[in-house]
């Protein structure tokens, strides 16, 4: 008889809040630990407060994002490790993942795009356990898939790779407020220069989940979906847990040191 292999078991660190600075942290830091075997594979949720725009590791913090105006409405701006281009992140209207995992790992393809469809599985299931049927569609900017529900963009993702070990983290769209997600952002539409024409076609393209569908989802309906659409698509086990003490030290220090800095933002000269 063919032997059935016992599922492996990832670290699930359940949905929190912390600004932009922290979640970047927290992100690169579970990346070393994990790359040190400190750590195992981990899934994490999280929301950020105050809202923020990220910027992906090759942008221009000028060209991309309206400083003025993220200053006038609070909003953080950081920059990621991970590629990609600028996206708004509203702590009213989004859930955001992180998965970092050894790429080792035989369940996973190492090809970047199967890798991709593989792992974002966990929100289409999320979705579908939910009767609602989303697609992967290949990225054509930034090399970076979108996830998209009835023609309308609701997931971006990204991602980088740190001596085998993949970080990728990504959006789950719940409530989009156009007038400040496309107006934050100077290139809500790669491409298209004129900021009113991108405003427009971007307002048609991207919404959330609640702004779709008639069945409204609240942030822990759709968390809930969502751990469990992971763990079928990973086929995993998950166990609850919080970061390691070493994890957060290196995080509060990285949010600080890193992603706090002028440095970092403007001319990314720091390491990855």
């Amino acid at each position: 008889m063919r032997e059935i292999q016992e599922k492996q078991e990832w670290r699930l660190i359940p949905l929190k809040e912390n600004n932009a600075f922290m979640n970047m942290a927290i992100d690169e830091a579970i990346l070393n630990h994990v790359v040190k075997k400190k750590s195992p594979n981990t899934l994490r949720f999280y929301r950020w407060n105050p809202s923020a725009v990220s910027i992906g590791f090759f942008q221009n913090v000028y060209e991309e994002v309206n400083i003025e105006l993220c200053k006038k409405l609070k909003i953080d701006v950081v920059r990621r490790i991970t590629g990609g281009g600028a996206v708004f992140h509203d702590y009213n209207g989004e859930i955001t993942y992180s998965i970092i995992y050894n790429e080792n790992n035989p369940e996973i393809p190492k090809e970047i795009s199967k890798a991709y469809f593989f792992t974002c599985k966990g929100i289409i299931n999320a979705l579908k356990r939910k009767g609602w049927k989303a697609i992967f569609q290949t990225g054509k900017i930034h090399s970076c898939p979108n996830i998209e529900l009835q023609g309308y963009k609701i997931s971006g993702n990204a991602r980088t790779r740190k001596h085998s070990v993949v970080l990728q983290h990504g959006t789950i769209l719940l409530k989009v407020r156009p007038e400040v997600m496309f107006n934050v952002l100077k290139k809500p539409v790669p491409g298209v220069e004129n900021h009113e024409k991108a405003f427009q076609i971007a307002s048609k393209k991207v919404k959330g989940v609640n702004d779709i569908v008639e069945d409204k989802l609240s942030f822990e309906e759709l968390y809930e979906a969502l751990v469990s659409g992971f763990e079928e698509a990973l086929n995993v086990n998950f166990r609850t847990g919080n970061l390691e003490k070493s994890e957060l030290k290196e995080a509060e220090k990285l949010a600080v040191k890193k992603y706090m800095t002028k440095k970092w933002l403007v001319n990314r000269k720091e390491s990855k």
